[in-house]
């Protein structure tokens, strides 16, 4: 009989919990949670895959272009002659078909062209990608911060109101100045405004989250809290040399550079295309009546086909020609020292984010001793304020030195995890935590 009460009192238990699960109308959302939602809903990157299709699009057609012309063409006109008072039809019809058949493979660069235009805008959508992931991290840990110093600031605000409450006492009771029993008071309020700039600073930090994810402000939105417990993890560190070539092989903004030097090439060709001769052919198959009398009849009688090649040959465009392709040799030269210049900067960043990883690491660790001991100090003078046997000047001197490690133990505990984050999105490597 006990266990069938106890069965059914964890039934209605796990009844009443998943009820308020599903009342809940908000988003409840990890990192993961929140770069999966960007993806299907940032306004930006929806715009980017557009631009992809639209690519695409441009491409398709431009293989195309290969393909002859044809167009069809038919009138009837009516006309009334004073000499005969009578009215008469006259009506033509054709068929009329083109094709390129060489300029200067203008066709086949176009092509080629449009070809690198479509596969660099999948780059460039993944370079907008990383930029997001950097943005959405950098917000989603400034919250989690946010959260963890309310909680500890929280915790100070209890400890200052029994305080306040201890201190009165020993006013009352003579012990201590009013000048001490004020200042305690004192540290109260402003232990009170700093929970209040804390959680106005964690509401713009989901709001900026949320315009990440193109969300309404007005949205419900919470945060999973990882575990973040032990960061040993992330503090191994791949070699400079392997970060540089990993990057070096998968950062998209590389990869946009190389596009842009071949669409300069085939640029520099497009322009050396308006040296050489265009040949097109044509046909056309065309007839037509005077009257309705016999109508297939002279329709057969005067119909004409027409089949022919032109040529046009270029002989003097005031040197326009001349200096497009003089243009398109600097554009070349111009996008070969981007490159240079990109896969440089690229090289110092990361670099430089890598050291940052480390300094970062050994600040997180230093900051974790010192908050540790400011907090063991804080608690042994509390007590030893509640004895009578210190100030209240001692006690808050060793308050503000927690609440100030505290902040310095929080800031760098989630810039170590968003240096380290970084470097594996430069690298390539999915950002999970």
């Amino acid at each position: 009989m006990q266990k069938i009460v106890l069965g059914i009192l964890t039934c209605m238990i796990v009844g009443v919990l998943s009820a308020q699960e599903q009342d809940f109308g908000g988003y409840r959302f990890t990192l993961d949670d929140c770069l999966n939602y960007a993806l299907g809903n940032n306004y930006n990157l929806q715009s980017m895959k557009l631009s992809e299709e639209a690519s695409e699009e441009v491409y398709q057609q431009s293989k195309k272009e290969r393909l002859p012309s044809l167009s069809a063409s038919a009138g009837e006109n009516i006309g009334y002659s004073n000499a005969t008072d009578d009215a008469s039809w006259t009506g033509s019809y054709g068929l009329s078909s083109s094709m390129t058949l060489y300029q200067g493979g203008t066709i086949s660069n176009t092509i080629q062209q449009n070809k690198l235009r479509k596969e660099q805008s999948v780059y460039q959508t993944s370079q907008y990608e990383n930029n997001l992931t950097l943005q959405i991290l950098q917000a989603f840990l400034t919250i989690l911060g946010n959260e963890e110093l309310l909680k500890y600031q929280e915790a100070v605000i209890e400890a200052s109101e029994e305080q306040v409450k201890q201190g009165k006492d020993q006013f009352q009771l003579g012990k201590i100045l009013e000048s001490d029993y004020l200042l305690l008071e004192a540290q109260y309020a402003n232990d009170k405004n700093n929970v209040v700039d804390t959680q106005i600073a964690l509401d713009n930090s989901l709001l900026s989250l949320k315009n990440l994810l193109s969300m309404p402000a007005t949205a419900d939105l919470r945060i999973v809290s990882p575990d973040t417990a032990s960061l040993q993890a992330l503090s191994l560190v791949p070699p400079l040399e392997e970060a540089m070539e990993r990057t070096i092989e998968t950062l998209p903004d590389l990869k946009i550079q190389e596009y842009n030097i071949e669409l300069a090439k085939i640029g520099l060709k497009l322009s050396k295309a308006n040296y050489l001769p265009t040949v097109s052919l044509h046909g056309s198959v065309a007839s037509g009546h005077t009257d309705f009398s016999g109508f297939g009849t002279q329709l057969s009688n005067r119909l004409t086909e027409q089949l022919g090649v032109s040529v046009s040959i270029p002989i003097f465009d005031n040197n326009r020609t001349k200096s497009q392709v003089a243009q398109k040799r600097i554009a070349l030269k111009q996008a070969e020292l981007d490159k240079k210049q990109n896969e440089l900067d690229i090289r110092q960043t990361l670099a430089t984010e890598h050291r940052k990883v480390t300094a970062a690491y050994n600040k997180y660790q230093t900051t974790s001793v010192r908050q540790n001991a400011y907090s063991k100090t804080f608690d042994v003078y509390r007590a030893q304020f509640n004895a009578g046997s210190i100030t209240a000047v001692d006690l808050l001197q060793q308050q503000n030195n927690y609440i100030s490690a505290l902040n310095d133990y929080i800031q760098s505990k989630y810039e170590f995890i968003l240096r380290r984050k970084i470097l594996d999105v430069y690298m390539g490597v999915r950002v999970t935590m």
